[in-house]
């Protein structure tokens, strides 16, 4: 059976987008502008689940 790479690429690609929403709350904190830091941690709230999701769906760990 051919291994398929796809949900491993889509994997890594949500979670670069996870860390680069943290990076950018982090910044915006910093420079108190809240109302962004809200809207990056809600993004970030939002990528976990669906990191998850796919984990589960397309990276099978017992083959």
């Amino acid at each position: 059976m051919k291994r398929s790479y796809i949900p491993v690429a889509l994997l890594l690609a949500v979670l670069m987008l996870n860390i680069i929403s943290t990076q950018y709350m982090v910044h915006q904190y910093f420079y108190e502008n809240y109302t962004n830091t809200i809207v990056a941690g809600v993004i970030n709230v939002i990528l976990f689940p669906a990191a998850f999701l796919i984990y589960k769906k397309g990276v099978n760990v017992n083959d």
